[in-house]
């Protein structure tokens, strides 16, 4: 059974750094994309950043390029977001997901594609 266990959150101020990690469990070895995506109440889950498994190609949302990097580790069972120059609209929970291989479609910014799921980390920012 495959399991996404998010840590790292936490409580900062605006301009602190996070590091969120993600570990992978189960049938780690069939998926080929992962990504981190964020939810603050009362609005839609917001794409992060992604990475393909193989190529270890990295993506990010527009908001996020500059300030987050995402990583693995070398036996890409563990995902790595560092974040930085945080600010108070980066308050959400974050959300460590997950794609195996045999659906294509879509980009790794997908929501809907994703089929598995961490509980997700609470980040909080204040100003």
């Amino acid at each position: 059974q495959v399991q996404l266990v998010e840590s790292g959150g936490g409580s900062v101020q605006a301009g602190g750094s996070l590091r969120l990690s993600c570990a992978a469990s189960g049938y780690s070895d069939s998926f080929y994309c992962m990504g981190w995506f964020r939810q603050a109440p009362g609005k839609e889950r917001e794409a992060v950043a992604g990475i393909y498994i193989s190529s270890g190609n990295t993506y990010y949302g527009n908001s996020f390029k500059g300030r987050f990097t995402l990583s693995q580790n070398n036996a890409k069972n563990t995902l790595y977001l560092q974040m930085n120059s945080l600010e108070p609209e980066d308050t959400a929970m974050y959300y460590c997901a997950a794609r195996v291989r045999g659906d294509y479609s879509g980009g790794w910014y997908d929501v809907s594609r994703y089929n598995y799921w961490g509980q997700g980390t609470q980040v909080t920012v204040s100003s």
